[in-house]
């Protein structure tokens, strides 16, 4: 989960982005920047590379990509947002007895 703090910033650097690809067709840059305007995970998508996300990551090999996002109302005090016990234990750095996660 991540919270758009400046959505104007956001938006400005993904369309500065777009501008700035040179072998994006121009109808294809006006739908994304249609796009990145009316929605921040649009911009996000135009900045994050999935493919330099995993980099080099060992065992696993992304296929393809793809991005789905949804607006969330966060309150603290809501059980549903604290960590669990696992994600507490990694906070700790604690292993989780050799056994991997699928995914």
């Amino acid at each position: 989960m991540l919270e758009v703090t400046e959505r104007g910033e956001l938006t400005d650097a993904a369309l500065r982005r777009i501008e700035d690809d040179e072998f994006m067709p121009e109808e294809e840059r006006a739908h994304a920047g249609a796009a990145v305007r009316e929605d921040e995970a649009e911009a996000l998508a135009y900045l994050v590379e999935p493919f330099q996300l995993i980099g080099e990551v060992p065992g696993v090999e992304l296929v393809q990509a793809s991005w789905s996002s949804e607006q969330a109302d966060y309150d603290p005090d809501v059980d549903a947002w604290h960590l669990d016990e696992e994600d507490l234990d990694a906070e700790d750095g604690e292993e989780d007895g050799g056994e991997g996660r699928d995914g």
